[in-house]
């Protein structure tokens, strides 16, 4: 990914190498937009157990993991790394593994207040330096009948995105209404995210450079 890509003028530039590990296109499509160039090297990590644990610990853990994973492969780089959840009452919903169970997320969700999280990692494996923190954003469905969920699910959107929605997409018509990053839901929290390489000097403000 390159900032020639963005077809404007980009916001922010490196200062560092950076690797995306994950295979999220919203994600890439967001650091794209800001100007960001960055290698995608997905980390497929098994996102199983953890019965017990606060979703906040399971989605921080998991995303560290991804993180540290491909730092193996790339010591002397940055590795960003997410994961995201959708939370209904402490049941973790992912993505759903087939129509069926997209069709059963929504009823679920409808009409109900839910939990999205994300946890953001950030790693350095030859300077030894790992930062993971999690963001919490309230969304607020609509309720919703047989057939709006039958027609959004044949749509196909759902099918690659946890809680079987998309915000930044049709499944925009679901939400009533949320408190918090809209990007969060989008998959991936990009104030922070942006602040985080910030302040560590993987990034900066493109104007900066003059």
């Amino acid at each position: 990914m390159s900032p020639s890509e963005t077809g404007g003028k980009a916001l922010f530039r490196n200062l560092h190498p950076l690797v995306l590990a994950s295979s999220s296109p919203r994600r890439r499509e967001m650091l794209t937009a800001m100007g960001l160039s960055f290698e995608v090297v997905p980390s497929e990590i098994d996102e199983t157990g953890g019965e017990g644990e606060a979703p906040r610990t399971l989605v921080e853990g998991w995303a560290k993991e991804k993180a540290q994973v491909v730092s193996r492969q790339f010591p002397d780089r940055w590795v960003l790394a997410a994961d995201t959840i959708v939370v209904l009452g402490g049941t973790i919903f992912g993505k759903p593994q087939n129509v069926d169970d997209a069709v059963g997320m929504l009823r679920q969700l409808s009409g109900r207040r839910h939990e999205v999280i994300s946890g953001v990692c950030l790693v350095h494996g030859l300077r030894h330096f790992v930062h993971v923190r999690s963001i919490r954003t309230l969304v607020h469905f609509k309720p919703l009948d047989a057939a709006e969920i039958a027609a959004y699910v044949a749509t196909g959107e759902p099918m690659d995105k946890a809680g079987a929605y998309g915000i930044q997409g049709m499944g925009a018509f679901l939400v009533r209404s949320i408190e918090g990053s809209y990007t969060n839901v989008v998959g991936l929290p990009l104030c922070e995210t942006l602040e985080d390489l910030t302040a560590n000097g993987v990034i900066a403000p493109a104007a900066s450079a003059t």
